[in-house]
């Protein structure tokens, strides 16, 4: 059967050739419309962009890639509580808040823990690696174009919520998609055991602090955090929270405090008001770390303390939890074997894309600190 090209997809759409190429490479400048017409015909074709096409011809490059869509956050703004700090809009890779200090929440420490492990299996097995990264959630054009590189392809497509040219890229090269849970593609899916977690927050809460007032912090219902996205992570723990308060008889009705992720326009607003109004909960548990080092923030410029006042805890582990004060409890992902993991599923595919879908889940431990009031320092 011969090649798929741009010509076949242009006349089948009723477009120019140089419009199939916009929707690719240039989305931004191609109607809506137009665009998802062009990109089902080329689904239903099994049309590879050329960048891909060029990759393939090659053969095999003996180079792996890992691509983020949340690589560099915008710094949060918006609430009331910080209106002297700067503007995200000029946030850059060396943005700071107070002098030489970094803001943790401009840093997506998840995405470098993942990335270590996949360069440390990838230096072990003397492959090469290609890095790609994009802000816009409909981005095809990098992906297309690092995916034509490679021998195949990890992702951590966070607010990605066009999966047609990832279903396309999915019957040409392996892909494996980093914390989601929707497996709609032929792809590998890493992810940790976020029920698990949960449980385990839950429990410690009510049995060691006695706890019955809690509620959840993190972008659930709507921007990034979507529920079909990559931050299904973030949706499959909310979904346990409610359901452990439930099975323990306590009120799940106001579970979610606050929409808001750290690049929200209006960042943090519900544990503002609520922060306002006096109507806080016992403790706070934060879909990721990054949320809980937010709401941490708020809680101080607003006096109230941690763990004295609320407890806060988090969900991934990353390093900048050991470096807070009071330390953060957490659950801990294994995001380095994660990344290790990818590397070691797309060698092992050998440039030969998944039939079907595959799942890996890896297990979590709760981590328990300050900032629940344990006063362990880990």
């Amino acid at each position: 059967m011969a090649r798929v090209t741009v010509y076949d997809i242009a006349e089948k759409a009723g477009v120019s050739t140089a419009t199939v190429s916009f929707a690719f490479r240039h989305p931004d400048r191609v109607k809506d419309d137009t665009k998802a017409r062009i990109l089902r015909i080329s689904e239903e074709l099994g049309y590879v962009p050329s960048g891909n096409a060029r990759g393939l011809a090659r053969g095999r490059t003996g180079t792996l890639g890992i691509y983020a869509f949340d690589m560099l956050l915008e710094r949060p703004q918006g609430s009331g509580l910080e209106e002297d700090r700067p503007d995200a809009s000029s946030a850059t890779v060396n943005a700071s808040v107070d002098g030489d200090e970094p803001d943790v929440l401009a840093y997506p420490l998840y995405v470098d823990e993942v990335l270590r492990g996949f360069e440390l299996e990838c230096w072990k097995s003397g492959k090469g690696i290609l890095m790609g990264a994009a802000s816009k959630k409909d981005d095809h054009r990098s992906v297309t174009d690092i995916a034509g590189c490679v021998d195949g392809l990890a992702l951590m497509p966070s607010g990605y919520n066009d999966t047609l040219p990832l279903s396309m890229l999915a019957k040409t090269i392996p892909l494996v998609m980093v914390g989601v849970g929707d497996e709609k593609l032929p792809a590998a899916y890493l992810q940790c055991d976020n029920a698990s977690g949960m449980r385990q927050i839950v429990d410690h809460l009510v049995e060691v602090h006695h706890i019955n007032d809690m509620a959840f912090v993190g972008g659930v219902n709507g921007g990034a955090c979507a529920r079909g996205t990559d931050a299904d992570d973030v949706v499959s723990r909310y979904d346990a929270f409610k359901k452990y308060l439930e099975e323990r008889g306590l009120d799940s009705k106001g579970a979610l405090l606050d929409d808001s992720f750290a690049t929200s326009d209006e960042y943090m607003v519900g544990l503002c008001e609520a922060i306002g109004s006096g109507r806080l909960p016992q403790a706070l548990v934060c879909g990721t770390d990054q949320t809980a080092f937010g709401v941490i923030r708020l809680l101080e410029e607003a006096d109230v303390r941690v763990p004295d006042d609320v407890i806060v805890t988090g969900f991934d582990g990353i390093l900048a939890g050991r470096l807070m004060e009071p330390q953060l409890t957490t659950v801990r992902q294994p995001m380095e074997d994660m990344g290790r993991e990818a590397a070691r599923m797309l060698l092992s595919r050998n440039g030969e894309p998944w039939e079907k879908a595959e799942r890996r889940v890896f297990p979590v431990r709760l981590i328990v600190r300050g900032s629940c009031g344990c006063n362990q320092k880990i």
